[in-house]
């Protein structure tokens, strides 16, 4: 099979969907399967390979860490019209994702798309939900003709169809647990960081409103006195919100910016409590990682996240935005150690059997059906 992968984002970008997409080429790699990449141009170092076309780009004015891109339309309908894609993935509703679209239509070609993000929710964040409704026209119209649109939680499915999206069919994430996994050296992080208390709480992704990340250093501070003392906290990640992070939050907590995925997974390895207050993850893939490292996790009780945690049996799940919720969970599982270790052995046990090839298996099993199903259906024309 030829497929043809349109996205707005990829390697090296750090985000859900470049990751996504990053593991899915690998896994084709190692396939009998072949197929093209049509991702933004970065500054960063990039990922180059025969069969990733990169187009320009500039970084979009509110949000640095994300591109927008030019695609050169003449320039991708001949490399589409040399590869001969059997079906084409767009992965993101912007300028690329339009071309996809564009050139699914012109060449009939069978299209399917997947929904990573929630845009509808990251709105409140930067006081724009004035957009809502036309954003929502736009995605609308945007994935109407898609023969799949692939969501990666049933929360999002049902907010979907809740919106009139119709082919919806869930495909959910793996973890990598030779990366993700519980046998890394605590006593290496604590050195590397000179950690000094008993209690490490972690947090890993993208400093940036939509993250709610303002609530780590509310919950940090409104900790019991004897609690505040005896926890560090490791945040990993960076974007916009880390500055006003650093000024307002400096005690007992270390920054460490982005680190590739074993460092992450050392720091969440040794971490007691991995605290993840964001509300608008359509599924949360740092959460997955962190019950494979065999740390619990305390999350805000929203989006795809909910179905990832299974409260009180690989962590807890609090009320959003309420500080108290997330202290009296931190608190519960710290102190009582029976509990932290069964949550730990829980979690491990979860998160082992979401393995990545089953995942890209799925979805390769789809692409199949939908081939057959299109042939059906012109025969029958």
């Amino acid at each position: 099979m030829k497929i043809a992968i349109f996205t707005d984002t990829f390697l090296p970008d750090v985000n859900g969907v470049a990751k996504t997409l990053g593991r899915f080429t690998k896994y084709l790699d190692q396939s009998n399967h072949s197929y093209i990449v049509i991702s933004p141009k970065q500054t960063r170092k990039e990922i180059n390979a025969g069969q990733i076309y990169r187009q320009s780009s500039f970084p979009f004015p509110l949000y640095k860490d994300c591109r927008i891109s030019l695609p050169n339309t003449i320039h991708l309908k001949e490399i589409i019209k040399k590869f001969q894609p059997d079906i084409i993935h767009v992965a993101t509703p912007f300028s690329i994702g339009l071309t996809g679209l564009h050139l699914a239509k012109k060449y009939q070609i069978p299209i399917v798309g997947s929904y990573h993000t929630d845009f509808d929710q990251y709105l409140k964040y930067y006081h724009l939900t004035f957009l809502s409704k036309a954003l929502w026209r736009y995605m609308e119209w945007f994935h109407q003709p898609f023969l799949r649109i692939f969501v990666p939680s049933s929360v999002t499915c049902h907010q979907l169809q809740q919106k009139g999206f119709q082919h919806l069919q869930i495909w959910q994430r793996g973890v990598d647990t030779t990366i993700f996994h519980p046998f890394y050296s605590t006593e290496e992080i604590r050195k590397k960081y000179n950690i000094k208390e008993p209690y490490i709480l972690s947090y890993v992704g993208r400093l940036a409103p939509e993250k709610n990340v303002e609530l780590l250093p509310q919950i940090a501070k409104q900790l019991p006195a004897e609690l505040q003392e005896n926890v560090h906290w490791l945040i990993v990640g960076d974007g916009p919100s880390k500055t006003n992070l650093v000024k307002d939050w400096e005690y007992n907590v270390t920054y460490t910016g982005f680190l590739p995925q074993k460092e992450v997974a050392k720091i969440v390895s040794a971490s007691d409590i991995f605290v993840f207050p964001s509300e608008t993850e359509t599924f949360g893939n740092v959460v997955l990682e962190a019950l494979a490292t065999g740390t619990p996790v305390v999350a805000a009780n929203e989006g795809g996240v909910k179905n990832i945690v299974q409260e009180g049996f690989t962590g807890k799940l609090c009320n959003s935005h309420d500080i108290d919720s997330f202290i009296n969970a931190i608190n519960s599982i710290l102190y009582d150690k029976d509990w932290q270790y069964q949550l730990e052995q829980n979690a491990i046990r979860y998160a082992q059997k979401q393995r990545w090839e089953d995942r890209f298996e799925e979805l390769i099993s789809t692409y199949q059906f939908i081939l057959e199903e299109t042939k059906t259906k012109q025969k029958h024309a």
